[in-house]
């Protein structure tokens, strides 16, 4: 007997027309998107020439096409690149699609949310196939445990922030679970404060 959380219910057969649709109208967003955003920044240098009166930045092309992985699968995209002819060095990045993207924010968002749920590490890539199909690869095991050990240093960050604010009330709880370590059942202690603008923070979990 496995414990397995996640059930292979197969693959099915081709992509449902509502996804296929999904997909290439996300393509199109962002390829449009990528477009736009060179023509803002060349508007800049309208005004600048080389010393024969040819424009001094110019469009040069795309760089490499490269896959990123999105909530109704992979798409392609394509991300301009700019050149100066002569003078300082100038380049594009976009804000769409930045360097070295692999898998957007929200996907990046579900995989702690899976984790919580029960989902364990090596069954992380089953579960999100299942969410945007076969195309979430490169979701392993090592991925997600490097992701953990992110969030840990985060949490870490979080835990040694500055709390100095005019605090008009503090709540402190303890959080009981069924589970039991070395000296007993384990408690979460939460505190969260409100300053004088009536806005909710947390000011520590343990």
């Amino acid at each position: 007997m496995t414990k397995d959380t996640v059930i292979d219910l197969g693959t099915p057969e081709g992509i449902d027309p509502l996804t296929e649709l999904l997909r290439s109208g996300a393509k199109q967003l962002i390829t449009e998107a990528v477009q736009v955003e060179p023509d803002e920044l060349m508007r800049q240098y309208d005004d600048q020439k080389t010393a024969d009166g040819r424009q001094r930045v110019v469009r040069s092309g795309h760089h490499p096409e490269r896959e990123i992985i999105i909530g109704v699968g992979k798409v392609s995209v394509e991300v301009p690149n700019i050149r100066s002819r002569e003078g300082t060095p100038e380049s594009f990045q976009s804000l769409v699609v930045p360097p070295y993207i692999r898998r957007t924010a929200t996907l990046d968002a579900a995989i702690p949310w899976l984790y919580l749920k029960g989902v364990s590490s090596g069954q992380m890539q089953s579960a999100l196939e299942a969410i945007v199909g076969p195309e979430a690869k490169g979701l392993s095991a090592n991925v997600v445990g490097r992701l953990k050990r992110q969030w840990e240093a985060t949490y870490k960050q979080w835990c040694t922030r500055s709390v100095s604010n005019e605090w008009v009330y503090i709540w402190t709880d303890g959080i009981y679970s069924g589970l039991r370590g070395d000296d007993g059942r384990l408690c979460c202690l939460v505190i969260i404060g409100v300053n004088s603008r009536g806005q909710k923070h947390f000011m520590s979990i343990e």
